[in-house]
């Protein structure tokens, strides 16, 4: 595992806990050798987590659509950084070019990348590791609303393996270091189809 990609918010949210991850976050990839790809800002969590990759001496790659250049501020000290035309080339490009991912706090973008990664994980496009850092709880609503999903039979149980969640950056990257992929059985729409 050489590069991890990162969604956050391009705000660093109302408490400081969030920003310290993020930090946290920045010295563990690069103490295990790890590059980071993200949306390229320097806003944000997104801005905080590049930069503290950039000063441990890591390497940070940024993908942003043209559109976004105004609005997230591109960083401009990056190791590499990707223009590209639209949000589906960025998201295409950041899984590309990465072999794990980690969901930092954020908003309805860092949802709809982490939901992306997880649906594709789950019909088997790829197999690599999902991480929730899960600073304050933030995720703890997200995760019982899977488990409805599941009681509800939306979801099959052994899904909810797909998230690697941990409150703490260091832990969360050693679980992904671990993570041992699920194996897919039938497609849901042919086990209900039996019944």
């Amino acid at each position: 595992m050489k590069r991890i990609c990162v969604f956050s918010g391009s705000n660093p949210g109302n408490h400081a806990e969030y920003e310290q991850a993020a930090n946290r976050l920045g010295d563990a990839l690069v103490t295990h050798g790890m590059d980071l790809v993200y949306g390229g800002a320097s806003v944000g969590l997104m801005g905080r987590v590049a930069d503290k990759v950039l000063s441990a001496g890591g390497q940070a790659i940024g993908v942003m659509p043209r559109g976004l250049f105004r609005r997230e501020l591109a960083h401009t000290g990056l190791t590499e950084f990707h223009e590209v035309e639209t949000m589906h080339e960025r998201k295409a490009l950041m899984a590309s070019l990465s072999d794990a991912f980690i969901s930092l706090p954020g908003g309805l973008g860092t949802y709809e990348e982490l939901f992306e990664a997880a649906c594709w994980s789950q019909i088997g496009i790829h197999k690599k590791p999902i991480g929730l850092l899960n600073v304050r709880g933030f995720y703890n609503p997200l995760i019982d609303m899977l488990k409805h999903t599941v009681r509800e039979g939306f979801m099959r149980e052994e899904n909810l393996g797909l998230l690697v969640v941990e409150s703490d950056p260091e832990r969360l990257v050693e679980g992904l270091l671990n993570y041992v992929p699920i194996e897919q059985g039938q497609k849901w729409v042919e086990l209900a189809n039996k019944g």
